[in-house]
């Protein structure tokens, strides 16, 4: 293991893990994923699908990793089971197309951080000519890769580790100095209430449920190889479950302050009045800086700075576990080393990344030539719903390959190393229902619905 490099210590793993699972969809999506399944409802059901379902896959990945110390792919290979290297094949396809275009994202997190600090409000009411600006994208999406190539590049302990030990904290303290600000503005209780208040109606609701389990597998950083690779550089004898355990909890408890601090943002922004709210890029990129504005010039700079430069931070924890990906691939299979992995692999997934890069506005073709049931998509749209496939494929096939071919047993053994009491505890019982019934059977049909409803416009669940 030393020759690939580990983590020196347990909550080093905790932490790098933690930060690939928490970005951006944690700021701008889940805080409106409750809102609109009912608040305290919603978290409710997150939680649960987030212990019974994601939980198990994590465990899983990790297990693979920690076994093999083996990238996604070499991994299934030292297990004995080649043919099923498929599912890292489409777990590093999958973590490059996403970096593609979330290294684009990110860029503009970082612009919009340099634009708050120079006092440039209107941005927010230029967005379509900012995303458009090709000049500016570029470089600000440039910067974001270098950062991003520069730390994985410096190896796990003395890159990925030490950044994640730097800024998950760094990103928990800035979110909570967020929350207790958006606290004191007019109306911020008027948002909290919308954020929190339960609508139990919607506890049986078969989209709040739905919407729920999706949110909570996608938001963890599952079925693309970054957990087994991640898992490969981890010591024998750390526990495997307890880690994945405050994994889960640090993902959803980034998520759910995220929400304190955008809901009251929102109603000081709306006046209270909270019945037409919209979420995503539209509120962080287009809406936020008009109401960072209205807090005068200097607190405005201050606290949009803050804001944007937080986003920043939440993007760079994420970009850096997935370059990590294919970079640990290359090295572990072509023998390359390290830096010369990372220069080979950031160029490749910059250049796969600028349809995305053109196509919110500069290239008519990469932004409306895509049809859909929905309507004409952009490229970056695009991606976005193939990976949403690839994860929830990925998903399903690890936990079939761990119950049905590497087998229970094996499984059991890697976790017993670290936890001695596993295979005598409850948890064993719970994990090997889990990844035997439960978790194929409900990630095969959510499967189906991503399906249907990102390329044919059909909504399963009514």
């Amino acid at each position: 293991m030393s020759a690939r490099g580990n983590f020196s210590s347990r909550i080093g793993f905790i932490l790098a893990a933690a930060g690939s699972a928490v970005g951006l969809g944690n700021i701008w999506k889940f805080p409106f994923e409750v809102a609109d399944g009912g608040g305290a409802a919603f978290v409710l059901i997150y939680l649960i699908f987030a212990f019974i379902l994601c939980f198990p896959v994590m465990v899983t990945e990790v297990a693979i990793g920690r076994k093999t110390e083996k990238n996604p792919i070499g991994a299934f290979n030292a297990l004995g089971f080649k043919k099923w290297n498929i599912i890292g094949k489409f777990g590093i396809l999958c973590g490059v197309l996403i970096l593609s275009f979330y290294n684009v994202v990110a860029g503009w997190a970082f612009g919009y951080f340099l634009e708050m600090i120079m006092g440039n409000f209107g941005i927010g009411e230029a967005f379509g000519s900012f995303t458009s600006d090709i000049v500016k994208v570029s470089a600000y999406a440039i910067v974001f890769m270098f950062t991003t190539a520069y730390i994985v590049s410096k190896g796990v302990s003395g890159g990925i580790e030490k950044l994640a030990k730097i800024l998950m904290p760094t990103l928990i303290i800035m979110i909570l100095s967020l929350v207790a600000y958006s606290f004191t503005l007019p109306n911020a209780i008027e948002g909290v209430k919308y954020y929190l208040v339960p609508d139990l109606s919607k506890l049986t609701n078969v989209n709040t449920i739905g919407g729920a389990l999706r949110q909570a597998f996608f938001s963890l950083s599952l079925g693309m190889g970054a957990l087994i690779t991640y898992g490969s550089y981890l010591s024998k004898k750390e526990n495997i479950v307890s880690s994945s355990a405050m994994i889960t909890l640090f993902d959803v408890g980034i998520a759910f302050i995220a929400g304190l601090m955008m809901f009251p943002l929102v109603a000081y922004n709306l006046g209270g009045e909270m019945s037409n709210v919209q979420g995503g890029a539209g509120l962080i990129f287009v809406t936020l800086p008009g109401v960072f504005e209205t807090l005068g010039g200097t607190l405005g700079v201050i606290v949009g700075g803050f804001f944007f430069l937080l986003l920043s931070f939440a993007a760079l924890t994420s970009t850096v576990s997935l370059l990590e990906v294919p970079v640990s691939y290359v090295v572990d299979e072509y023998k390359m080393k390290r830096t010369k992995a990372v220069i080979i692999m950031s160029a490749i997934i910059f250049i796969i990344g600028l349809p995305s890069l053109v196509g919110n506005g500069y290239s008519e073709f990469f932004s409306n030539a895509f049809k859909l049931p929905g309507g004409s998509t952009d490229f970056m749209t695009l991606v976005g719903y193939i990976t949403d496939v690839l994860l929830m494929f990925g998903g399903f096939l690890i936990v079939t390959f761990a119950a049905y071919v590497w087998k229970k047993e094996n499984l059991a053994e890697e976790i017993s190393q670290g936890y001695p009491g596993f295979n005598d505890s409850i948890i064993k019982k719970l994990l090997n229902f889990c990844i035997s019934y439960l978790c194929p059977v409900v990630l095969a049909l959510l499967f189906v619905v991503v399906v249907f409803n990102n390329f044919f416009g059909i909504n399963l669940l009514g």
